[in-house]
């Protein structure tokens, strides 16, 4: 009881139980996850935890939604500074998503599991239709888009590329056992040969 009052008094429980998430789908998959494991992680009886998520699926369901905020930010971050130093928008937008999958692969796997979600939640809606506009308009206003309501193809190319590459990286084979350094020349390898063929000048 010392610990859950402690855990009330000096930090956000609900957070903490999201961070407990992380911990152990990171290392024991999404699968392994439930509210009485993470309240024992963060050192709080399941009752508190259940106060705060009615379910597992409500707790992933958050998750998810973290995720999708995240990577929107990291987005939004990379064109921002790209633009601010004059470096090449797409490269930077595109590696930001393949570098919050290898820095955060427990985030990158939760975010469009729909039978782990409820994706009809109003939160998680919002986080996806933020992610969405950034895919849809111009894949992070870095590509030549006309019509931000729909993805073209161009901006299904991009997605595809760069989300293809970070789930073969995370579970995948290609780079497989080889630090972070070397995954990242492999995506601005593969970004360089894409960025070449619709990329704005």
């Amino acid at each position: 009881m010392k610990n859950e009052k402690k855990s009330y008094h000096h930090g956000n429980l609900a957070e903490s139980l999201l961070e407990a998430v992380d911990e152990l789908a990171t290392k024991f998959g999404l699968e392994a996850v439930t509210l009485r494991a993470c309240a024992k992680i963060v050192g709080v009886s399941p009752s508190s935890a259940f106060r705060h998520y009615a379910d597992k699926r409500a707790l992933l369901t958050a998750f998810a939604t973290k995720a999708l905020d995240q990577l929107s930010a990291s987005m939004e971050a990379a064109k921002e500074q790209a633009t601010k130093n004059g470096e090449h928008e797409f490269s930077a937008v595109g590696l930001a998503y393949i570098e919050f999958a290898l820095d955060k692969p427990a985030f990158f796997r939760a975010m469009w599991r729909e039978e782990t979600t409820y994706t009809n939640d109003k939160d998680y809606m919002a986080a996806t239709n933020r992610l969405s506009s950034h895919l849809q308009g111009g894949f992070g206003e870095t590509i030549a888009d006309d019509d931000p309501d729909c993805l073209s193809p161009e901006e299904l190319l991009a997605w595809s590329s760069v989300h293809g590459l970070a789930n073969l990286f995370v579970d995948g084979p290609v780079d497989k056992g080889q630090s972070k350094e070397v995954k990242l020349i492999t995506a601005k390898a593969m970004i360089s040969t894409l960025s070449s063929a619709f990329t704005k000048a």
